[in-house]
């Protein structure tokens, strides 16, 4: 069945470019046309919108089928001769296609889904040109072939998110979290640029082809190309939430949920890992690049997966399992030996995310917006469609045997435990922290008796929204198996450079997910508060707090020096002072010109006798 599918889609054969360039601009287009035509028409939209995720999803799929390596350079948009040349050109590789697969696919069912969330919500046409826009940046990162581009479309993917996030504008908190998300990127960001310029200066191009050909080139200077990655890093540090610029995306829960799911599931954030996996040559080629970006990585796993565990909103809980689940893949590429490994666990992660962010926005609607999880119970009579597929995705992030989140999580852990102790121990630490937060979710807001009248009268989401949840919980069951992960993963880099571990390797993994899942169901099961606050992890192990402190105290009292040396220095000595010292000059000498030649010849007398005594003092 699976080979007659590849058989009739690699049976179409548009030409490479035009195909390319069509899933490219598609929802460029859509979003333009929504705008500036059918802003008041909320049908014509949603149609618009949807049907360029279609044109976009199709098209990637007969590209995965077709699996033909394909280069366009596209044009030259600067052009410094031999010194430096920037294109705006596309390339596919087994890298690209899976990567447009999930993207593409992802994003035209929680665009479907946002039909049912939105239908009552103002700004429902430039929401969906929002998502369009956001699609057309994440597929200029998923095509670049080279680093200008990418970071381009990393920009625009910044700035779509931004106005995604703060789509309830008026609202303080959304208006925040949006500023919040875009500051706290262009800080990662600006490391980001200058590690493209350091490879630039080092390898005098921007391909990504060229710059990985160039890897032997570094072997008289590790130090350089170290240095390089790890400000390249900088760019996932802030893109995929990586400690410590991890801040902001919690706070993104602010906008509407389905781009809640479209940003943790396969677009932006997976964008840094995507990044690292386009250059995992490089990085295997430098032992200190990869040493950091493996602890940076296990070190936010766990540290996420401690906060997720004091989180009473609904959509927070998952935020923070999104940074953890990301520390994994980042771990992943520092000790994995292919970018198979953490590109296996991003594709795994897309279905089970997007799942759980979109089961979770199906309660948000039916509790009336409603989002700490002590005022829901009860709702898995109420919502049993929601349920069944929350419990899909839940098993899944779990890492529960058979649910694709065990066959990808556990390889990272493997290579962890072949590569380092600590950092498998952290990894393992995580996983159970996994199970018992979501089981904790699970417990509180679907078991038990309903704790609130928005509980009790909780009805299941129309069809538009659960259909969506039922196609996802599908791969978030299978999308792990052998067969998936040799049609999608293995073209990547293949599994078997996994070395064996002992048996009770792979028994601690079950052992840890059973441990974690029980402890949480009965600690929680007939709790009517929770019974387990623990202050630091409550307050996110005060890091905000940090943030905070240094922005009112570091940040604030450097703004006020500068606007007291502005203040006093440049505007009141500087500016204001010579413009007062020009005025009195100017009105003590007006008083010479008088208007009398008698005064004019008494002051040309004293000048002529002045200088003259002065001339005889000298002799």
């Amino acid at each position: 069945m699976l080979f007659s599918v590849s058989h009739f889609i690699s049976s179409l054969q548009p030409s490479a470019s035009s195909l390319l360039w069509t899933i490219y601009l598609a929802p460029l287009v859509a979003a333009a046309i929504i705008l500036l035509i059918t802003r008041s028409n909320k049908p014509a939209a949603a149609i618009l919108a949807i049907g360029a995720a279609l044109i976009t999803c199709a098209g990637s799929w007969i590209l995965f089928f077709q699996k033909t390596n394909i280069t366009i350079p596209g044009f030259a948009w600067i052009n410094f001769g031999e010194t430096l040349t920037i294109s705006i050109g596309m390339m596919v590789d087994p890298l690209t296609r899976t990567m447009l697969v999930v993207v593409t696919t992802i994003a035209t069912l929680v665009f479907i889904y946002s039909i049912g969330y939105m239908r009552h919500e103002e700004g429902f046409a430039r929401f969906f040109a929002g998502l369009a826009f956001f699609l057309f940046s994440m597929l200029g990162i998923v095509l670049a072939n080279n680093f200008i581009m990418m970071f381009i479309s990393w920009e625009l993917v910044g700035f779509s998110s931004y106005l995604l996030i703060m789509h309830y504008f008026e609202k303080p908190a959304a208006a925040d979290a949006g500023n919040q998300a875009f500051i706290v990127n262009r800080i990662g960001d600006f490391g980001f640029l200058l590690g493209i310029l350091l490879l630039w200066l080092s390898v005098g191009s921007l391909s990504f082809n060229t710059i990985t050909a160039s890897l032997p080139s570094f072997t008289n200077n590790p130090t350089l190309l170290a240095v390089s990655l790890i400000l390249i890093f900088c760019g996932t540090i802030g893109k995929s939430a990586q400690l410590p610029l991890h801040v902001w995306l919690p706070n993104s829960m602010e906008g509407p949920t389905p781009v809640s799911s479209l940003l943790h599931a396969a677009t932006m954030v997976a964008a840094g890992v995507y990044m690292l996996a386009r250059i995992f040559p490089l990085l295997h080629g430098s032992p200190i690049a990869s040493t950091v970006i493996m602890w940076i990585g296990a070190s936010t796993a766990l540290a996420a997966a401690l906060m997720a565990t004091q989180q009473n909103d609904f959509k927070r809980v998952l935020a923070y399992s999104t940074i953890s689940q990301l520390g994994y893949m980042v771990t992943a590429v520092g000790v994995a030996p292919s970018a198979g490994i953490p590109m296996f666990h991003l594709f795994t992660h897309a279905f089970f995310k997007c799942l759980l962010f979109l089961t979770a926005g199906s309660v948000m609607i039916s509790m009336h917006h409603e989002l700490d999880i002590w005022k829901m119970g009860g709702l898995r009579k109420r919502m049993p469609l929601t349920f069944v597929t929350f419990l899909c995705g839940m098993l899944a992030l779990a890492g529960c045997p058979f649910f694709s989140g065990s066959f990808s999580k556990d390889l990272i852990m493997k290579c962890a435990f072949e590569q380092h102790p600590a950092i498998f121990w952290m990894l393992v630490s995580a996983a159970g922290l996994t199970a018992f937060y979501i089981t904790r979710v699970a417990v509180v807001a679907f078991f038990g008796t309903p704790r609130t009248e928005h509980a009790r009268t909780a009805l299941e989401s129309p069809l538009v929204m659960t259909l969506p949840l039922l196609l996802l919980a599908i791969p978030a069951i299978f999308a792990g198996y052998p067969f998936i992960e040799k049609l999608f993963i293995a073209p990547l880099g293949t599994m078997s450079l996994v070395q064996e571990v002992p048996a009770y390797v792979e028994k601690l993994f079950i052992a840890f997910f059973f441990l974690g899942t029980a402890a949480s169901f009965l600690l929680y099961r007939n709790a009517a508060k929770d019974p387990l606050v623990i202050p630091f992890l409550a307050n996110r192990l005060y890091i905000d707090n940090v943030y905070a402190w240094c922005v009112q105290h570091i940040q604030g009292g450097f703004s006020n020096a500068c606007s007291f040396f502005d203040r006093w220095v440049i505007n009141g000595l500087c500016v204001q002072g010579s413009a007062s010292l020009v005025w009195t000059l100017g009105f003590v000498l007006r008083f010479l010109q008088v208007g009398s030649l008698q005064v004019y010849s008494i002051f040309l007398g004293a000048g002529v006798i002045g200088m003259i005594l002065l001339l005889l003092k000298i002799h």
